[in-house]
């Protein structure tokens, strides 16, 4: 495990639908767990998409306020999308049945996708599972960072903090406050020789 944090993409960059478009029709998009991706469903609607993974500690951590927030959140129109970029060469725990697993355990329904060759984490420029990307109804990218400040190991267990005041932010037109606080986790596992250079 290297200990990464996210990359603090410039707030109001785009979100890459173009990119999950195509990898979705092209097959290199796998859908694993949840409820049916609906592509048009992303139209006119925030957009949490969260990088994820079976393994990581950091993510295991979080599983519960994850949880906890899909339920919290089932009556607003956020669109949720999760995303595994982890080779399965190198960690075969994270391949498709791992993830139905943990979907499974934790009682996620929204899609959770494995990408398969990366190119929507590339587009993403994820860094680490978890890295949390948070866009307005615009598409515009309007938070990302960590859940909260919580970590394993410590005695805070996760509220969540962070992204559901970000959230209830966009819901309501708004933009989130600032200083946003990188995610920090495990390093997004990358195929060999597939890393990108900002990734070395």
């Amino acid at each position: 495990m290297v200990l990464t944090e996210s990359r603090m993409l410039p707030l109001g960059e785009p979100l890459p639908f173009t990119v999950i478009q195509a990898a979705w029709g092209a097959g290199r998009l796998e859908q694993v767990a949840g409820a049916p991706l609906d592509l048009d469903r992303l139209l006119n609607r925030p957009v949490l998409v969260l990088f994820l993974c079976a393994h990581c500690p950091f993510v295991k951590h979080i599983e519960p306020e994850l949880t906890r927030l899909q339920h919290d959140l089932a009556a607003s129109d956020l669109a949720w999308l999760a995303v595994s970029a982890n080779s399965t060469l190198t960690h075969p725990q994270d391949g498709a049945e791992g993830l139905r697993r943990q979907a499974g355990r934790c009682g996620w329904h929204f899609p959770y996708l494995l990408d398969h060759d990366q190119e929507v984490a590339v587009a993403f420029r994820a860094a680490c599972t978890p890295d949390l990307f948070l866009f307005d109804r615009h598409h515009r990218l309007a938070y990302r960072g960590q859940l909260d400040a919580s970590r394993p190991g410590s005695e805070r267990p996760p509220d969540g903090g962070d992204l559901r005041a970000a959230i209830a932010a966009v819901l309501a037109g708004q933009a989130p406050a600032e200083p946003q606080r990188p995610a920090v986790g495990c390093n997004i596992k990358w195929h060999p020789g597939r890393a990108p250079a900002w990734a070395r």
